[in-house]
């Protein structure tokens, strides 16, 4: 049997620079893992085929589920007769903007790897994790990258400075191809700081960092969902250095000096929005793979 955990991610900062000709968003932007996770379990059975079962989320654990889909991909590729069991135990939001479900297709890449000894380099696994979605390549890896072309090319970053985040996700659903289907890319008025954020972290600048926050797809998510810039301002006039929503949302962090403030906002963003899932965490490194 093996285990894996699957990290969630939220946007330090996220721009998009154009829309290309195949649809694709070409973006540039700073991923950053969170103490958040999935567990999954891996083992072997007689039986062919892909055997999966959720526990924690009502989702359907049919072919269609990304896990399933990147294990049928890895065990093709490596001509795998044998079949499997996975099981997902769900703790990441689902349709936040935190890339649960890429990180439990990375998960799956990276536990049916080890299962059946397929010996594929984290690099082999980005490229077919990318032909199921575009974060898939960064939740192999994980840590803190700057991810540009449709999310596939990524350089490490230094960790950002310790903090502690504030994670809020509001009882709604929001649709990725919705939110990138309505965005103008070619009208936006303001672009985040990227390049001077990666030179923040390098720094270990949390000041620098917090100051260019920014997430163009907030000018969709947020016009259409006001719950999200009401969080931003519940988190900062709590003390949040700065908050942001996180992917195309509608998940919102706020980054905190102190411990006792980011449980002060938790506390008031439960009461504010008694549906929400509230979560007080921290960054962690790249200790995936």
């Amino acid at each position: 049997m093996i285990e894996q955990k699957a990290y969630a991610k939220i946007n330090l900062g996220l721009d998009v620079l154009r829309r290309r000709l195949d649809g694709y968003h070409e973006v540039k932007m700073i991923m950053q893992t969170v103490d958040i996770c999935d567990d999954l379990t891996f083992e072997r059975r007689e039986e062919p085929g892909i055997g999966l079962r959720i526990e924690g989320a009502d989702l359907p654990a049919d072919k269609n589920n990304l896990v399933c889909r990147a294990a049928a991909l890895l065990m093709e590729k490596g001509h795998i007769r044998e079949g499997v069991s996975i099981i997902l135990k769900k703790r990441i939001p689902i349709a936040a903007g935190m890339a649960g479900g890429s990180a439990d297709a990375a998960a799956a890449l990276r536990g049916l790897n080890a299962l059946f000894g397929m010996g594929y380099s984290a690099e082999e696994l980005k490229e077919l994790g990318v032909t199921l979605g575009a974060d898939i390549p960064y939740c192999i890896q994980g840590g803190t990258m700057l991810s540009e072309g449709i999310g596939e090319i990524l350089t490490p970053l230094p960790a950002p400075p310790a903090c502690h985040i504030v994670i809020a996700k509001p009882d709604i659903d929001v649709s990725t191809a919705f939110v990138y289907g309505h965005l103008q890319a070619d009208r936006l008025s303001f672009h985040p700081d990227i390049d001077g954020m990666a030179a923040a972290l390098a720094a270990g600048d949390l000041k620098g960092i917090t100051d260019r926050m920014g997430n163009v797809l907030e000018t969709v998510t947020a016009k259409e969902y006001p719950v999200i810039d009401r969080l931003k301002r519940t988190m900062c006039s709590l003390g949040a250095e700065n908050a942001l929503m996180s992917g195309s949302g509608p998940t919102v962090f706020g980054i905190c000096k102190e411990k006792e403030t980011a449980e002060t906002i938790a506390d008031a963003v439960r009461k504010e929005e008694p549906g929400a899932a509230v979560f007080v965490t921290a960054f962690c490194g790249s200790k995936l793979l």
